[in-house]
């Protein structure tokens, strides 16, 4: 459970770090999944325009150890705390920053996306991100502008062009404002590291030309109540199950890690 103190900083800051809540054992399973994973041609699985990854889509619907981490106590239960509220998966990713080739993610706010495309009405749904590999100052980390949750939902223009993956971007006008009043953070750290944050709080992040892979995993969990009204895009990007979570017991991933080491020696 968060302390008085994490749920004050989460609230005050719009995000939360806490590092290192799943073991290297489990990060190890996980990575080996999503780089299979990566393999496949699938619609779901993304690219970069130099066809490397950029992200995979819904794996948890279609991979047992991702399926596991989707309901994983150690993640739900403080989403749960702060939202009050059981919730529901409305979005799952993997997002590969490749080495040398791992693209920008444009300065932007995920709830502006829930709302205009997804018709989700509240800004009631939480950005979680696992760490899958280190992640450092170097390797294109996820960058947050502290408070900047607190602007409420700002304008945006829908920018196709600049990546493979459409985004509601934000303006350098409105970013150079946000960041001299909050400035920027950049949560690193090893793998298994927990990163929750707003649906509103601006964020981004620069490309990789390390050689340094950075892999985590982008989890949307919505409380049932918000449920999106007038989805526009596919049921593998928004989901429309809004069932509520019914988390795993606290050994499962850790069980069906060592099983799967178990049958690759």
């Amino acid at each position: 459970m968060l302390t008085e103190q994490q749920i004050r900083h989460f609230h005050e800051e719009g995000y939360l770090f806490l590092p290192e809540t799943f073991t290297a054992e489990e990060c190890a399973l996980l990575r080996d999944e999503a780089v299979e994973i990566y393999r496949h041609d699938r619609p779901e699985v993304w690219r970069e325009r130099s066809g490397a990854p950029r992200t995979a889509f819904a794996a948890h619907l279609y991979n047992e150890a991702f399926g596991l981490l989707a309901r994983h106590p150690r993640m739900i239960a403080p989403i749960e705390q702060i939202l009050g509220e059981q919730v529901y998966m409305h979005q799952f990713k993997i997002n590969a920053k490749a080495s040398f080739t791992g693209d920008v993610w444009q300065w932007h706010q995920d709830y502006g996306t829930w709302a205009r495309d997804d018709g989700m009405p509240e800004p009631r749904a939480m950005n979680i991100a696992v760490f899958l590999d280190e992640v450092m100052p170097i390797n294109g980390p996820l960058m947050l502008v502290p408070r900047s949750h607190t602007a409420g939902v700002l304008h945006a223009e829908h920018d196709t062009t600049t990546t493979s993956y459409p985004l509601w971007t934000l303006d350098e006008e409105t970013v150079t404002t946000l960041v001299d009043q909050g400035g920027i953070v950049a949560p690193t750290g090893k793998p298994g590291g927990l990163l929750m944050f707003h649906g509103n709080l601006v964020h981004g992040s620069a490309g990789n030309i390390t050689p340094y892979p950075r892999k985590i995993v982008y989890l949307t969990l919505n409380t049932v109540s918000n449920y999106i009204q007038t989805p526009t895009r596919k049921e593998w990007i928004a989901h429309t199950d809004f069932t509520p979570i019914v988390p795993t017991d606290e050994g499962a991933l850790t069980r069906y890690a060592g099983e799967q080491g178990r049958k690759a020696a």
